[in-house]
């Protein structure tokens, strides 16, 4: 129903449009007595072999939304109906901004991608807690914190922000990502170098270990980067003891798209999610997974939309994936569809 009906309703707007207006009559919905029971039968699919134990945490089934979705935490709740074993709330900066003008989301239907320039629109970080606070803790859902700085905050002042996203949001999230790799934030994936990474991260685990119960603490890196810089990245990774890598965010490529070059350069500068990454996220994860022994837990992401594509990952080496691009083609089935094909297995 989604393809036939759906899909051709929500793609005669403008894909943040179309975002708003899914979510607003999926909150409708959800008001009805009697529909969310209906939903929750539709999507969700329990099966004990999909329950994974990672970094202390059960989670439920391995498949996850990631960040960007749901910024704010107004909707994790809502996503929750849809069968998502854990959900990534956030980029979340200190203070809230607007983002980038508008247009800054874009689609390409022929290659099943968006092109987003968004810049962590978002309320800040208290508007989220506040949110967290009275929604509380879906059952059976792990939620993830991801973090980030404010566009005016320099490089080098960048670890305030970090530190103030973490102690704001640390009661309130079950584990924490570290987002250096947007491209659309002015000179954040300077960050992913060695030196400035490790001083952050080291700040960042030492707040987290003065803790009583200290929460998983994961990085959020580029596909961009060369096999090098990966490798830096896991020097990084053991010397700070980190307990997991996101592979990957999106890329500022545009190489192999059917879209015509044309209207690619029209659309611009914005990070590109979808199939057109999905190669290149699998070849990272595989990587990062064969260099390092299997030493780090691995979160796939980039181009999943079928459960194909998600077994890619999880062979590659991914421990848990999300999924985003995928729900914008696929529809809310895909979740379902990825759980059962994995318990057949």
């Amino acid at each position: 129903m989604y393809k036939s009906l759906l899909k051709p309703f929500f793609f005669r707007f403008s894909p943040e449009r179309a975002h708003h207006i899914t979510l607003s009559l999926f909150n409708f919905g959800l008001s009805v007595p009697g529909v969310g029971t209906l939903l929750r039968r539709l999507y969700r699919y329990k099966h004990p072999a999909l329950r994974r134990e990672l970094f202390g945490l059960t989670f439920e089934n391995p498949v996850g939304l990631a960040a960007g979705f749901d910024k704010d935490g107004k909707h994790y709740r809502t996503m929750a109906n849809l069968g998502f074993g854990f959900i990534e709330v956030g980029t979340v900066t200190p203070k809230g901004q607007d983002g980038n003008p508008q247009p800054r989301l874009f689609r390409l239907p022929a290659d099943e991608g968006l092109i987003n320039r968004m810049g962590f629109n978002n309320d800040g970080v208290e508007a989220l807690v506040e949110r967290l606070k009275r929604y509380g803790k879906p059952k059976g859902v792990i939620i993830g914190g991801n973090i980030g700085k404010n566009k005016v905050t320099p490089n080098e002042q960048a670890a305030d922000d970090y530190v103030k996203c973490f102690e704001a949001l640390f009661p309130y999230v079950d584990y924490f990502v570290v987002n250096v790799s947007s491209p659309n934030t002015p000179n954040l994936r300077d960050l992913q170098e060695k030196e400035p990474l490790s001083k952050l991260l080291q700040l960042l685990q030492d707040l987290n270990r003065a803790k009583p119960v200290p929460k998983p603490l994961l990085l959020k890196i580029a596909p961009d980067l060369t096999n090098g810089q990966l490798d830096d990245i896991l020097d990084i990774a053991r010397e700070t003891q980190l307990d997991g890598l996101i592979a990957t965010n999106t890329t500022i490529s545009r190489e192999g798209l059917t879209t015509p070059a044309s209207k690619v350069e029209a659309i611009g500068a914005g990070g590109l999610s979808g199939q057109p990454v999905k190669a290149r996220a699998t070849e990272v994860i595989r990587y990062l997974a064969q260099r390092s022994n299997g030493a780090f837990k691995i979160i796939g992401v980039g181009g999943i939309s079928s459960p194909e594509d998600a077994i890619e990952k999880l062979d590659a080496g991914a421990d848990l994936i999300q999924i985003y691009s995928g729900l914008v083609y696929e529809g809310p089935g895909l979740v379902r569809r990825i759980n059962q094909a994995l318990a057949a297995r």
